[in-house]
């Protein structure tokens, strides 16, 4: 993979005397985000262009020599039914191929995941043992206040409390390729690279 952005990103970083953490503190993610991105592993989604550049003061054409088409998108997909969960993974992928999907059977790997890399969507269940969807979305949005959330369920009852969450959509079960379409434009922050506003 080419990685002009990461070398753009970590030669205007070290111009600007700031070390990977003081740039990560400043964006609130972890520094080994920074490293990752710089390194080439990783390559932020668009939304947090604007940010990297307003950081570092400097225009968002010194960070975007790389190419934009090489930005996916990170989703994450958290359901506690292997079954089902495999499923919805396979729906996403297929009606989402620009995207990088990962499936979590345990919201704390999810969280883990979210904490180490910038994830534009999760599509979490409601029910999920232990625990249940409307607390992981609590603790998502407090890692990315701007993660699109989109509840799965077999319970529409669950409705009205979900958007007491910051969530910005809500689906039944099955997940089908149509109902994730319908929704894509709906969705609060775009998905760039996806959707066909960017």
């Amino acid at each position: 993979m080419d990685n002009t952005f990461g070398e753009s990103l970590k030669l205007i970083r070290t111009e600007k005397g700031l070390s990977q953490q003081e740039l990560a503190d400043k964006l609130n993610v972890d520094r080994s985000t920074v490293a990752g991105w710089e390194t080439g592993r990783r390559i932020p989604d668009l939304t947090f262009i604007p940010k990297i550049s307003a950081c570092l003061n400097t225009d968002i054409s010194s960070l975007l020599s790389a190419s934009e088409e090489s930005v996916s998108p990170n989703i994450i997909i958290v359901d506690d039914e292997r079954i089902v969960l495999n499923g919805e993974f396979s729906v996403l992928a297929k009606t989402l191929p620009q995207a990088n999907v990962s499936a979590f059977l345990r919201p704390s790997e999810a969280v883990s995941y979210a904490e180490n890399n910038n994830v534009a969507a999760a599509f979490l269940d409601i029910e999920l043992g232990r625990t249940n969807g409307f607390d992981l979305c609590r603790k998502l949005l407090e890692i990315n206040p701007q993660m699109n959330v989109i509840f799965i369920t077999a319970y529409p009852d669950y409705s009205l409390e979900a958007w007491n969450t910051g969530a910005c959509g809500f689906l039944t079960k099955p997940l089908t390729e149509k109902a994730i379409l319908d929704l894509l434009p709906r969705l609060r922050y775009p998905l760039f690279g996806v959707t066909n506003n960017d």
